[in-house]
């Protein structure tokens, strides 16, 4: 409620009014989203000079009067203009070396902290200072002029030459900022100090700080100063100290680098494994970190452009984190336009992409994936809430070449009503899951490990066209996904040619599975691995306890869906027959209650596949309340995920607009970059590894889709450890949601 309430806020704060109201409907007042510009944040990326560790060590970062961007680096100073991409050695020849601080002074003069002294730059060009002994450590640009601390000495500059001054602190100089009161804060590694011409007073007392290692100092927009070092920050007023950030307040890491108030009031806190952004006055903060938004973990400095945007200095690069204004609808459409020639294979299969070089999404090639089935029924799926909200024609005819592929899969085995997982040309001389044999020692091994384990020695098969390779084994979650796709197209978008060849399609599918006991049998005679619903099985082979429940329920979905389009009873009597004598609706009752040793996070998903037929076409008033009980029940146990593909299914179903502002956020604040980066929120400091909710994976508290891998619907959205940044994964993960919201009028254009 808390933060439902803190998004209404914000909301109004850049809006002016609420972008959230309500209209009256049959069911009553429901809510919706009116979709208005919001602050997107992406990440560049820039190497100072190709592979030179030293000039990407970043020590400090600063921009001069023309938005040029300036570094202090271990190979000496760098600059980049605003208009170019290329970095420039500013200080060249014999005074080369390492660098330490930048900064600019109101005159709009930069100043260079370096191994041999201190250097300006104005439009005149750059000039050695005389009058102090390097190496200078940090330059502080106050109002009434320009100090130059290091290890032997600190130095005043009073616009004719350099003056020394009398401080008595440490040597350690890590962090300086002015007081705006003649005055300086100086950080150090045995304290902090406040140093003017009057005296020297140092901080280094337990109740003072945290600790005494002060690496970074910033006042707030309260007044209050920040100060960041080994442990966490301390918050000071005139005084003492008022408060403090620790882990776990919302730190990453403990050892602070950095702090700087952003124009917009938010503290930013550079850590050794990432950036925190606090709000003052608020307990909800973000974080930062991975080749999504940052060049390396560790951060040493950041700095503000004129438009708010953030530049840091890195251990490795300088990252620039962006905003711009974007509504939910461009949102879609950029995903939409980097989806089509960058997911989409022939004949038109969606899914993610292979990065040949990890991170390079200039090296993006085509890919095979077990389910690329699934998501291509996904994509056809979101093309189907596309037509129906828009009546886009472009959006029907790729629905159609969507279906078509889904269909083709069914047909390229020439088993009937068996259909493959994928296809890949046959020139492809690399697939995942290649053909192998196994020795009688290696089956040994995999029988031990799991007595239900299929070595399938044959993945791959060539089409009678001699075009294709199709691959077996296909498994239950494709059935599952096929079956949402087939839905929503049959649903939103078929015409009666088109309801009909989905009828004659799925109804093979469905023949073949009543003709074999309900299991999926494959090319070699036996079921596929997870393609198992007989009754035999389920409910007689303790070793397909763990999957009874929900396969129950999906055999009923699939049944129902099949009865509903072709309008043939033997469908529903089998459907009957499972309910009655097999027991099957009794079975599914069982899933929101099974044993967590069985519970895996794709299940949440497998049952929001099969929930649309059982809900929308059943029409025993009975059964339809056992329904609309599970359906609630799965929604109670899944709200918390924060999926806006699961609040709005959930929606859909019910009429209602459940957790319409936490689907909102999500879509805003899911990143653009859809590069699946590494990802290890298990070495945070601010958050504990658990194994809940799924017993089998290290997990930790759900965090924004910014702080986590890139999306898709079966991944573990808590898992701690994630990431292949040899994959660029395909936006349908977003593209779905967005237009069920939209067609669902939740989320509506001004």
């Amino acid at each position: 409620m808390r933060k439902s309430i803190l998004l209404i806020i914000l909301s109004i704060i850049s809006c002016k009014e609420t972008p959230y109201k309500t209209d009256e409907t049959k069911a009553g007042n429901r809510s919706f989203y009116v979709d208005v510009p919001f602050e997107q944040e992406y990440h560049e990326g820039f190497w100072v000079e190709g592979n030179n560790p030293d000039a990407n060590d970043i020590r400090a970062i600063s921009l001069d009067v023309d938005s040029n961007i300036w570094v202090a680096t271990k190979d000496g100073i760098y600059r980049k203009k605003a208009t170019s991409q290329d970095w420039q050695l500013m200080i060249t020849d014999a005074d080369q070396g390492p660098a330490y601080d930048v900064g600019l002074d109101a005159t709009g003069t930069l100043w260079m902290a370096t191994w041999n002294g201190v250097y300006t730059y104005t439009s005149k060009g750059i000039k050695k200072m005389e009058g102090l002994n390097p190496p200078i450590a940090k330059v502080v640009c106050a109002k009434e002029g320009v100090y130059a601390l290091g290890p032997y000495g600190n130095w005043f500059y009073n616009k004719e030459n350099w003056v020394k001054k009398d401080y008595d602190i440490a040597r350690s100089i890590r962090a300086a900022l002015s007081d705006n009161n003649g005055g300086l804060w100086v950080g150090t590694d045995v304290g902090l100090y406040h140093c003017n011409d009057g005296e020297t007073k140092v901080y280094q007392k337990n109740n003072d700080l945290v600790s005494a290692y002060v690496k970074g100092i910033d006042y707030d927009g309260q007044g209050e100063l920040w100060v960041g070092s080994m442990g966490g920050i301390a918050i000071r007023n005139a005084t003492e100290k008022v408060g403090e950030k620790l882990p776990q307040d919302g730190l990453p890491n403990a050892n602070i680098n950095v702090v700087k108030k952003a124009p917009n009031g938010i503290m930013w806190v550079g850590t050794n494994y990432g950036i925190t952004r606090f709000t003052p006055g608020e307990k909800e903060y973000s974080i930062r970190l991975s080749r999504r938004w940052l060049m390396d973990n560790e951060v040493r400095d950041i700095a503000f452009d004129t438009d708010g945007n953030a530049w840091i200095a890195t251990a490795n690069g300088v990252s620039a984190i962006r905003k711009k204004q974007m509504t939910l609808q461009s949102k879609a459409d950029y995903f939409y336009k980097k989806l089509i020639p960058r997911h989409v294979r022939e004949p038109w299969i969606v899914g993610r992409s292979k990065l040949t070089i990890p991170g390079d999404t200039t090296s993006i090639v085509p890919e095979d994936d077990d389910n690329d089935g699934e998501y291509t029924a996904m994509y056809l799926a979101m093309e189907s809430f596309r037509y129906a909200t828009t009546k886009n024609p472009q959006a029907k005819e790729r629905a159609k070449k969507a279906f078509d592929f889904l269909h083709y899969l069914r047909e390229v085995t020439e088993i009937d009503g068996f259909f493959a997982r994928t296809i890949i040309p046959v020139s492809w001389e690399e697939s995942h899951d290649m053909d192998r044999t196994y020795t009688d020692r290696e089956l040994a091994e995999e029988i031990i490990k799991n007595p239900r384990q299929k070595p399938v020695e044959q993945r791959w098969h060539i089409s009678k066209d001699g075009k294709w390779k199709w691959k077996g084994d296909t498994s239950s979650d494709e059935l599952c996904g096929h079956l949402f796709g087939y839905y929503c197209y049959y649903t939103l978008v078929a015409d009666n040619q088109e309801k009909e060849r989905v009828a004659n399609h799925f109804s093979k599918i469905m023949d073949h599975l009543i003709a074999n006991d309900f299991n999926l049998i494959g090319a070699d005679g036996k079921h596929t691995k997870w393609g198992v619903w007989s009754p035999q099985m389920l409910n007689n082979d303790p070793e397909w306890a763990s999957e009874k429940a929900l396969n129950s329920l999906e055999l009923l979905s699939f049944l129902k869906f099949t009865y509903h389009i072709t309008k043939n009873k033997k469908y529903e009597n089998e459907y009957l027959k499972l309910i009655n004598k097999e027991g099957y609706l009794e079975n599914a009752k069982m899933l929101h209650a099974t044993n967590p040793a069985w519970e895996t996070y794709f299940d949440i998903y497998m049952a929001l596949y099969v929930y649309p037929p059982l809900i929308k076409y059943e029409d025993d008033p009975q059964i339809k309340k056992e329904y609309v009980i599970h359906l609630n029940q799965w929604f109670e146990k899944n709200r918390k995920t924060n999926s806006p593909l699961v609040n709005f299914t959930y929606n859909y179903l019910s009429g209602g607009n459940d957790e319409l502002e936490a689907s909102i956020a999500f879509l805003k604040d899911a990143p653009l970059d859809l590069v699946d980066w590494n990802i290890d929120n298990g070495k945070r400091e601010d958050l504990k590894v658990v194994r809940e909710p799924i017993l089998e994976e290290l997990q930790v508290a759900l965090r924004p889709p910014s702080e986590s891998r890139a999306v898709r619907w079966d991944n573990n959205i808590y898992e701690a450890v994630v990431g292949n940044p040899a994959q660029e994964k395909e936006p349908v993960y977003w593209l779905l949601p967005y237009w069920m919201g939209r067609y669902l009028n939740l989320i509506q254009t001004e």
